[in-house]
């Protein structure tokens, strides 16, 4: 069939080795049973990558790819995601950000961007409708983030959107991260080092077409119907005002607020490192991603004491969260100032906070001493700590240095505290304790890109509702948080349906956590955006598709049933105060039911050559020997 409408229709592929451009018409094949976005990456890096590749080495390919509803009034679609084999962990690597590039990547005319081959001199990709170029970037070298942007728009022009590596990635810390519009962060699992290890400073797009809808009378209708929805939905208000740090002070109600490097669920000052406050004391005004209904993102400026005149945008939750309770600070200023420096350097913000928790546990335990730190003293919250640690890493200078390739890493070159680390299969976990949320600890540890909860986050677990795990799953302890019952089929159900949310790639925070699109009207969606026929079923079984490959791509490199572990600090240890305290997790119970519902191998965690052809993997059937 001719392009379905929704897509922009093309790939563009760039060889920086051979200094090529090229476009591919949109596989309709490919656009049904991999939907767009994190789909198409997924499918084309198995496809093309060979196991065993050097992530930093030309090989590698990054990918950036977007949604069939992106550049349209759809609510929320801005997200795009960037994808390779990750240098932190060494398996499938993918992060996901919004903002405006995603639909100027559309408005140019493109679905997906593949980066191959690594450039001569540092460099950066203008793509300006049909003309791409691979320009110098030797005056980009070396800057921020922020100074980056801002060269790069004098260059070209105020509207150009950006997509760029920080001086971290430059100088190979493995979880340097990419960063839209200034501070969209692309933040997991290294993909801004890979884009630094081509010699690529950025991509900048300008696009001046459009996005058409196969039914425009239907989409505009569920489009002011979802609308409506939103903004009457309960979480309404108070994700506008406090986006997701909203959900700060409702974590340490219900214990499991990370605190300390996870040694507690509660902290006694998060009163004043709330979401609450920062909205009352340093929101200016709010800002939104591209067609979004809640305009979540905040400005700030600190207008006092030692950061006087810090004037940012953020943070979230998992960065406010990180830079105060994990690490014991009560300074919501310190927090504001860490943030920013992350995104300015292009750091990810959990891998950091991560590796400093994890060596202020190491240092408050005895294990880790002054002459090791260089003379930094690793006291919990230590603001001058924290900032030259952040520095440090960055520029891969003293003991930074030993925390810039992860907590893992730096554990194996210090000879110990690897039982302290907080992370899985390499990367670092979020800012939600798996002892009070069972489910999320389920999915922290079959994440197909490590230790993460944006695979499945299944914030319906929150609800303790008994009726609704019996209802969706036939077991009452699926939706109750502190229950290691149903979560099997939980995290499958909520894995596959975060695949097709990233695939379509509207926002997680509202299409799935206010629980405002499923399987059905998903389907809907899809049908009157691009007019091919789909149904609820097929839909799931997309989401079920990109699951199972990247699965595949962790088999490829190694992966089994024995990396599908958690720190024993949460199978062993409870937390001891909260109202998360007493309890731990039955790993090895809850991953046998997660198995068979995908209907993977008890005994190795592979998906089966059965459910592979299921799936229309059969290609992938040869990565299982």
């Amino acid at each position: 069939m001719n392009k379905p409408y929704g897509y922009a229709g093309r790939v563009l592929r760039i060889n920086l080795s051979e200094d090529t451009v090229s476009t591919e018409p949109l596989d309709v094949d490919e656009a049904r049973l991999f939907l767009g976005g994190r789909g198409f990456n997924a499918h084309k890096l198995y496809r093309e990558l060979e196991a065993g590749i050097d992530p930093l080495g030309p090989e590698n390919k990054l990918m950036i790819a977007t949604g069939p509803i992106v550049g349209t009034m759809f609510p929320t679609a801005s997200r795009f995601n960037v994808s390779a084999k990750s240098p932190l962990t060494g398996i499938f690597g993918d992060t996901n950000a919004g903002g405006h590039l995603a639909s100027e990547m559309k408005f140019a005319g493109y679905d997906q961007v593949i980066i191959e081959g690594a450039a001569k001199k540092p460099s950066y990709i203008m793509i300006r409708d049909d003309l791409v170029e691979i320009l110098d970037g030797g005056k980009l070298w070396g800057k921020t983030v922020f100074q980056a942007d801002g060269l790069i728009k004098k260059e070209q022009d105020r509207w150009t959107q950006t997509l760029i590596c920080g001086p971290a990635s430059e100088r190979g810390v493995l979880y340097g991260s990419l960063f839209a519009n200034q501070v969209r962060a692309a933040s997991r699992t290294g993909m801004g080092t890979v884009m630094a290890s081509k010699n690529l400073k950025a991509v900048a797009v300008r696009g001046t077409g459009s996005i058409k809808v196969a039914d425009p009378e239907r989409f505009e209708e569920l489009v002011l119907q979802l609308e409506k929805e939103i903004r009457e939905h309960e979480q309404y208000p108070g994700r506008r005002l406090m986006g997701t740090t909203r959900i700060l002070m409702m974590a340490n109600k219900a214990g499991f607020l990370p605190t300390r490097n996870y040694t507690e669920g509660t902290f006694e000052d998060a009163e004043k490192v709330s979401g609450e406050r920062l909205a009352a004391e340093y929101n200016v005004k709010t800002r939104g991603c591209f067609a979004c209904t809640i305009p979540c993102s905040r400005i700030y400026t600190v207008n006092s004491g030692s950061y006087k005149g810090l004037h940012g945008e953020g943070p979230e939750y998992e960065s406010l969260g990180s830079f105060t309770s994990r690490i014991g600070n009560s300074d919501i200023e310190l927090a504001l100032k860490a943030n920013d420096l992350c995104n300015q350097l292009g750091l990810d913000i959990l891998s950091t906070v991560g590796c400093i928790g994890w060596a202020m546990e190491l240092y408050e335990k005895g294990l880790l001493s002054k002459d090791e730190t260089g003379g930094l003293e690793l006291n919990w919250g230590n603001p001058e700590a924290v900032i030259t640690l952040i520095h440090q890493i960055a520029n891969r200078e003293g003991f930074g240095d030993k925390l810039a390739d992860g907590s893992v890493r730096a554990a194996e070159r210090l000879g110990k505290g690897l039982e302290y680390t907080v992370q899985v299969k390499g990367m670092d976990l979020i800012m939600a304790d798996p002892r009070g949320l069972k489910g999320f600890g389920l999915g922290y540890a079959v994440a197909t890109r490590g230790g993460d909860h944006l695979r499945s986050e299944p914030f319906i677990e929150l609800s303790d509702d008994p009726r609704i795990g019996e209802e969706m799953f036939g077991e009452p302890g699926a939706t109750m948080r502190m229950s290691d019952c149903g979560k099997g089929k939980l995290i499958q159900y909520f894995e596959d349906w975060c695949a097709v949310i990233d695939a379509l790639e509207p926002c997680k925070n509202i299409m799935q956590n206010m629980m405002l699109l499923e399987y059905s009207r998903a389907a809907e969606v899809y049908r009157v955006t691009t007019g091919i026929q789909i149904s609820p079923e097929e839909i799931r079984a997309a989401g079920e598709r990109i699951t199972n490959i990247e699965r595949m791509f962790g088999v490829r490199e190694g992966i089994t049933r024995e990396d599908d572990t958690l720190p024993k600090r949460f199978t062993e240890t409870p937390l001891t105060r909260g109202a998360s305290a007493g309890t731990v997790i039955d790993l090895d119970q809850m991953l046998d039911e997660y198995y068979k519902s995908r209907g993977w191998s008890l005994e190795t965690g592979c998906p089966t050559a059965e459910t592979l052809r299921r799936l229309g993997l059969g290609y992938a059937v040869q990565g299982l020997f």
